[in-house]
This record gives C-alpha cells, structure tokens and sequence, in this order.
C-alpha cells in the first residue's frame, strides 16, 4: 500500500451572488429618489444583495470615489451596513433601507 495520499486537499467556496449577475437593478421610487438623490436611491434600490463599493461603482456606472462618498452618506443615516470580507466590505440595506427602497406608490 502506498503512503500517498489519493487526492490532494482543498478549499472550495461557492460563488457569491451569482443568481443576480445578469439582473438590472429594479428602478428606484419616485420619491425616494427625490429624497435622497437619484444616485443614492439607484445604490440603495441596487442593495438588494451585498455588493462592494468596486461592484457598486461598476453596476451603476459611477466612480469610486463618488461610490464611497455615496455609502458614507448612506451608512450615516442608517440606511446601509457594511461588512468586512476578505480585502472587501460588503454593503446591504438595514431594514429601514429595505422600506425605503421597497416601497410602492399608492
């Protein structure tokens, strides 16, 4: 019997995100978009699944840095989180984002 071992070891992680790559962003109410902005109510509308501020930035068209300067504003009124994974933070909406960015004309 050989000492070699039949396989090598390794580490497989699933792919994040994958169901919505192909999806555009749901247009963002009316008046959100009034409240906030159009570019900060297409990010928030858009937060529907983690993004990073790379992917944000990229998804809608916008810089970096203008990306940044976006998610700071949101995090400060408490719209979005953020959390580190890997060399990436990962924003979401918190649930007062999500009734935001969920809500329907009556």
């Amino acid at each position: 019997m050989s000492d070699r071992v039949p396989w090598r070891p390794g580490v497989i992680y699933p792919a994040r995100g994958i169901a919505t790559l192909w999806e555009q962003a749901p247009a963002a109410p009316d008046g959100l978009a009034r409240l906030i902005g159009s570019s900060r109510a297409a990010m928030l509308t858009d937060l529907g699944a983690p993004r990073s501020t790379a992917e944000l930035a990229e998804h809608l068209s916008l810089s970096p840095a203008t990306t940044s300067h976006h998610l700071t504003a949101l995090r400060h009124a408490g719209l979005v989180t953020g959390r580190r994974e890997g060399r990436s933070v990962l924003y979401t909406r918190t649930p007062l984002g999500d009734t935001l960015a969920t809500q329907r004309k009556s």
